[in-house]
């Protein structure tokens, strides 16, 4: 079982799917974590391997099984400590990647987001 107690535990589970590149591990460590206590469990770890690994294991394993949960994911994710940092940091090639699973995320149907909270969630990821 996957889940974290707290920041450490999940730092070194974080660390581990980043640097194997997991993105099934990593989609199931996120299945598993409570989306509001995302910000909490990075504290100030979040740096731009992981926002990627993020990104890529929710465009590849959960936006066509729950685009509801990828929502929540990305709406928490943005108020992390250094989210700004690591989106300025951003290539073009990885904006693409995060703006391509928000294309998903449009065309998928969910009760839980609406599309003008997409719209306005998708706002925060651009610079």
């Amino acid at each position: 079982v996957w889940e974290a107690s707290n920041a450490y535990d999940f730092g070194q589970m974080v660390k581990a799917v980043s640097t194997t590149r997991d993105k099934a591990a990593c989609a199931e460590l996120l299945t598993v974590t409570e989306p509001k206590k995302l910000p909490a469990l990075l504290t100030n770890k979040l740096e731009g391997d992981i926002f990627l690994i993020f990104i890529q294991s929710m465009e590849s394993y959960l936006v066509g099984k729950d685009p509801g949960l990828v929502y929540q994911h990305l709406f928490y994710l943005s108020k992390a400590e250094r989210f700004q940092v690591v989106l300025a940091l951003l290539s073009t090639n990885e904006k693409e990647q995060v703006q391509q699973l928000f294309a998903l995320l449009s065309a998928s149907q969910s009760q839980q987001y609406s599309l003008e909270e997409l719209e306005s969630l998708k706002k925060v990821y651009e610079l």
